[in-house]
C-alpha cells in the first residue's frame, strides 16, 4: 500500500519536459539550473533572447541534458502559444509548465498611473493564463504539473504594491480553481509562494510613473535566495505539492491572518514601514 501511494505521488525531474518563463534571471534561473542537476529536459522562456542563449549552452555543457530558449514575452498570447509549439516540435511532449514570469510595482495606489497596475497585471495574471491554456491539453495527456510561482503578497495585501498584491492573489484563484476542475484528470497543480527572495524583481519593479526603480528598497543580504526557493519547488514538483509557504514569516502571516486580521494589517504596515525611502509616512 505504502508503496503504490509513493509512485501516484512521487515523481523525479529525470528526463521530465518542464517549461520555466522568465527564465532569464532571478528565480526562473535558478529553477532551470536545479531542474538540470535533477535531470530534467528544459524549454525556457524569457524576453531576453540573448542571455537565454547563454544560459541554454551552460546548462547544456555543464548537466548534459537537452534545453531549448524560446524568445517568450508573455503579455503576447502569440509568444505563449510560440512557446508551448515549441515545445512540443522539439520534445513531443510536456510534463511540467512552470508559470514564472512576473514583475513588480512600487507606488501608492493614490499615486500611481493605472497603467503601471495594468502592467503587472499582464504579466502577473495573463501571461499564467496564456501559457497554462496552451500547455493544459498536453499536461493532461502526461497526467504532469502546473505552477504558479506567486507569492505571500497573493494572501495579503502589501502597501505601494497594489498591482502586483492584486496579480497575484487573481494568480492564486485561477490556479485553485483549475486544481478543482482537475481533481479527476491526475494532474497536479502547484502554487509556490515564497516571501520576499533576494533577486532582481525589486530593481525592476515599476514606480508610478511606470519606470524601473533601479534599485532595491529592502535589506537584500537578510532575504532568501533565489536558489534556495528554487531547491523548495523542485522538491514540491517532487512531492506533486498542492501549496508551498516559504520562509517562517510568510506562514506566521498567512496563519495570523486568518484569525487575527486587524494586527497583521499593522504588522506588515510597520515591515514595509521601515523599507529605505518609504512610501508609508
Amino acid at each position: 500500500m505504502d508503496g503504490r501511494r509513493f509512485t501516484l505521488q512521487h515523481m523525479t525531474l529525470k528526463d521530465k519536459i518542464i517549461i520555466i518563463t522568465g527564465a532569464s534571471s532571478g528565480i526562473g534561473k535558478s529553477l532551470a539550473f536545479e531542474f538540470a542537476k535533477r535531470g530534467a529536459n528544459l524549454v525556457l522562456g524569457a524576453r531576453q533572447y540573448v542571455t537565454l542563449c547563454e544560459i541554454t549552452e551552460d546548462l547544456i555543457t555543464r548537466y548534459n541534458i537537452k534545453a531549448l530558449a524560446v524568445q517568450c514575452d508573455v503579455v503576447k498570447e502569440e509568444d505563449c502559444e510560440h512557446l508551448i509549439k515549441q515545445a512540443m516540435l522539439t520534445f513531443g511532449q510536456i510534463d511540467v509548465l512552470v508559470n514564472n514570469a512576473g514583475i513588480s510595482m512600487r507606488a501608492l495606489f493614490v499615486d500611481a498611473d493605472l497603467a503601471v497596475l495594468k502592467a503587472v497585471m499582464d504579466v502577473n495574471f495573463w501571461g499564467t493564463v496564456y501559457c497554462t491554456k496552451y500547455a493544459l491539453p498536453e499536461i493532461l495527456k502526461t497526467k504532469g504539473i502546473i505552477v504558479g510561482v506567486s507569492s505571500i503578497a497573493g494572501y495579503k495585501g502589501l502597501p505601494g504594491r497594489t498591482g502586483y498584491s492584486a496579480s497575484k492573489f487573481a494568480m492564486n484563484g485561477f490556479l485553485d480553481t483549475l486544481r478543482v476542475e482537475n481533481l479527476k484528470t491526475g494532474i497536479n497543480v502547484l502554487t509556490a509562494c515564497p516571501g520576499f527572495t533576494a533577486s532582481n524583481i525589486r530593481t525592476n519593479s515599476l514606480d508610478k510613473s511606470g519606470k524601473q526603480q533601479g534599485e532595491s528598497t529592502m535589506h537584500e543580504e537578510k532575504m532568501m535566495t533565489s536558489d534556495a526557493v528554487a531547491k523548495i519547488i523542485a522538491d514540491g514538483i517532487e512531492n506533486r505539492a498542492r501549496t508551498l509557504i516559504m520562509t517562517g514569516q510568510g506562514k506566521l502571516m498567512v496563519f495570523l491572518n486568518k484569525f487575527f486580521p486587524r494586527l497583521v494589517d499593522k504588522l506588515v504596515y510597520n515591515t514595509i514601514a521601515k523599507e529605505k525611502n518609504s512610501l508609508l509616512k
